[in-house]
């Protein structure tokens, strides 16, 4: 395989440096953005260039040189959080998606691979073996989720002879670099009483950082063949949400108490503490929001045929042992 000259932008996350790792493996000529310049200092010596750069305030000129030469964007920055003004989503996830997809045709790139969202199929019922021929949910359950999906379809229709384009949603993200998941649920570890929504019942499927790098890169590599769809991945073992956390709280040597929340009165909380948020303006998000009760109260899992078939991505990491090893690690040095 041709060694290509590569864009990811949201390399300081945690899927953007397992990408960043991957296409260095890979023998690609790596170009790494991300706000903090602080959090590129540890792409140093590894081959990438890192350039600290805000795409949402980044002028014309800054865009053109960050895309300009390049052969392929990965475009994995995003605005990721269940709460916050609308016009924040818009900007971060929609605005900056359609001045990529320009500048990257001005500067004839020739692939572009969207890190879209499951958060787009997040609703108040269990969707188990989701694949392409189901639809998002109607309406979307927050800002974060519209906007993805919004951006997805840019990225989609842009899809021509020119710049193969397609989209990847990876679920539930763990392992080295997971800011998101592995710190949340920790936190709720180590309370005395931890709340379950629907009894803890609800399956998802996490997903090692390591596979979904690989399956980004199986897309890079096969766009003009898979150009202009969106590819579900995920880990591919469903656990409940009970069983992940207990898990999680006996290897931080915690136990707290599992209390059943029903689904119905959760739907009802986390109502009312969005509109109490809304009405007083309050900028943090709110314990519980619809958002958060619809991925762990209610299952989500994806068909993994689709991606095995057009990208050949099958996963190679048990992501539960994944979150626990990091949880234990993080731990021991103090950073849980």
């Amino acid at each position: 395989m041709t060694a290509r000259r590569m864009l990811i932008t949201g390399a300081t996350g945690g899927l953007g440096q397992a990408l960043v790792r991957a296409a260095l493996e890979r023998g690609d000529r790596v170009r790494a953005t991300g706000r903090s310049a602080e959090r590129g200092a540890r792409f140093a010596g590894t081959g990438a260039h890192f350039i600290p750069l805000d795409l949402v305030e980044a002028d014309d000129r800054s865009l053109r040189q960050l895309v300009g030469g390049c052969d392929t964007i990965i475009h994995a920055a995003a605005l990721s959080a269940s709460w916050g003004p609308a016009e924040n989503f818009e900007r971060a996830n929609v605005v900056v998606t359609q001045r990529l997809i320009d500048l990257a045709r001005q500067s004839d790139c020739r692939r572009f691979v969207y890190i879209s969202s499951p958060s787009i199929f997040a609703t108040f019922k269990d969707r188990l073996l989701i694949g392409p021929q189901d639809a998002p949910a109607d309406p979307p359950l927050n800002a974060y989720a519209r906007t993805k999906l919004a951006a997805e379809r840019l990225v989609i229709a842009a899809n021509d002879d020119h710049l193969a384009c397609c989209a990847l949603r990876p679920r539930a993200l763990v392992g080295e670099g997971d800011e998101v998941i592995l710190p949340r649920l920790a936190q709720l570890a180590r309370r005395r009483a931890m709340p379950l929504p629907g009894g803890g019942r609800a399956l998802i499927e996490l997903t090692d950082l390591r596979d979904a790098a690989d399956a980004v890169m199986l897309a890079e590599d096969a766009a003009p063949q898979i150009a202009g769809e969106a590819i579900n991945i995920s880990g591919g073992v469903p656990a409940s949400v009970r069983d992940i956390a207990t898990s999680l709280a006996r290897a931080l040597g915690c136990a707290p108490k599992l209390v059943h929340l029903p689904r119905g009165l959760a739907r009802v909380m986390a109502t009312g503490m969005e509109g109490t948020a809304r009405l007083l303006n309050r900028p943090g998000e709110p314990v519980l929001t619809r958002y958060t009760l619809a991925t762990l109260g209610y299952s989500q899992t994806f068909d993994p045929e689709p991606a095995r078939r057009l990208i050949g991505y099958a996963p190679r990491h048990d992501a539960l042992a994944t979150l626990i090893e990091d949880a234990q690690r993080r731990a021991a040095m103090g950073e849980l």
